[in-house]
């Protein structure tokens, strides 16, 4: 990608992140990816590539940080619970439950094995954090569910990661799955992804105190962010969470003091527009690639496939919300259809796909183009119905 196209696009993002101040509930992501369809039939923007690096390396750090230190760490105590709920235990049953199904289904159109079926769910089970917040942002008066929704998606990611790590390796090296090394390996790499942000965060809350200028404290955040990502990748464990640990030490530092008011401010101002450059960035790239990838004939096993990551959703959402009492009295009907469509899948799920593109060169087309198909209908159809039904939450009853 070229600085000119650099450009050009952020240019574009601009131009629909204006729109969005002026208009309620406007689907930004589901217009940032159409526009880049669009623009992947002109010549010039041709050229383009996504891949995972680019995703990993520079938007993903970025993201998960923001998302994080804007996160109350008061309501992550509060809702951590059903957060690690959801996006632990029940994604992996979600993944399971939804290879099963996907396996089923395609039989009749297409030759794939169960383990095919597996690396495909365990793309799409993390939810995007980013669109997820940015809709509900907008048009959720459910405070406590807009924070669980924010906090499994930012803490599954982690998790889908190691799943799509093992299931992918199985498949492209032939390697045997064994489950109790899954299991050891996933709290290993997640613990210590963890333990690495923490760690992260308590020197740089520290550090900030030694300086009052504003530009040297953003600096420091960016070193945070960028830093505990890729300092957890080298040494093989869970960049994401580190990241997100980190983010959500800030957010504990900004509520315990009224001191770092200042330096809350000073990172507002840089990291509310280092997001939305880097959405417009990601999506309209999103959209630019999607037409390598797709393939119409099969649309109607794409449909079906999206379909069962929907009902899959609600019946670990709604088994989840049977496990505490009051999650029961919480979770009612329309919260959890609300909680299932809050599942869109994203930046995460892109990255996971070209990663294992990269991994199987053209082996396995079919994954791929089928993967990728539900992502986009994903991204889609949830970012446009979960608005309406939000606000049917907030409608009183007669």
């Amino acid at each position: 990608m070229q600085s000119f196209h650099v450009i050009l696009l952020l240019f574009i993002g601009y131009i629909v992140f204006t729109i969005d101040k002026k208009k309620e509930a406007f689907p930004v992501p589901v217009v940032l990816v159409l526009l880049g369809v669009c623009l992947s039939f002109i010549p010039f923007f041709q050229s383009i590539e996504l891949t995972k690096d680019m995703i990993f390396d520079w938007f993903l750090p970025a993201l998960l940080f923001i998302s994080a230190y804007h996160f109350p760490f008061s309501q992550f105590k509060k809702q951590i619970g059903m957060i690690l709920s959801l996006s632990t235990a029940g994604l992996l049953v979600m993944a399971l439950l939804l290879a099963a199904l996907i396996y089923i289904m395609a039989q009749p159109f297409v030759a794939l094995s169960f383990l095919e079926a597996l690396v495909m769910a365990s793309i799409l089970t993390p939810s995007d954090p980013v669109t997820v917040i940015s809709i509900l942002k907008q048009s959720s008066g459910e405070a406590d569910l807009a924070y669980v929704v924010e906090g499994e998606s930012m803490v599954n990611d982690g998790t889908s990661i190691v799943l799509f790590t093992v299931v992918a390796g199985v498949l492209a090296n032939g390697d045997s799955f064994k489950l109790l090394s899954f299991f050891s390996e996933f709290f290993i790499v997640s613990l210590a992804g963890v333990l690495i942000g923490a760690l992260f965060g308590w020197i740089v809350t520290k550090a900030v105190h030694l300086t009052h200028h504003r530009q040297y404290q953003i600096m420091l955040s960016i070193i945070l962010a960028y830093g505990s990502f890729y300092c957890a990748e080298q040494l093989g464990v869970s960049g994401v969470l580190a990241s997100v640990t980190a983010g959500l030490m800030l957010s504990r530092t900004f509520e315990k003091s009224e001191k770092e008011k200042h330096f809350r401010q000073s990172l507002d101002g840089f990291w509310d527009a280092v997001e939305p450059s880097i959405l417009a960035l990601l999506f309209l790239v999103i959209g630019i690639v999607a037409t390598k990838y797709l393939s119409f004939e099969d649309s109607g096993l794409i449909v079906l496939i999206f379909v069962a990551t929907l009902l899959i959703r609600y019946l670990v959402v709604a088994w989840t919300s049977l496990m505490k009492r009051s999650w029961r009295h919480q979770m009612t009907r329309q919260k959890k259809a609300v909680l299932t469509m809050a599942g869109i899948k994203g930046a995460m799920s892109v990255a996971l796909l070209l990663s294992l593109e990269a991994d199987l060169g053209g082996e396995h087309h079919h994954i791929i183009s089928l993967t990728f198909g539900t992502i986009l209908v994903s991204l889609c159809l949830q970012s446009i119905l979960i608005y309406p039904l939000t606000k049917r939450i907030n409608k009183p009853r007669r």
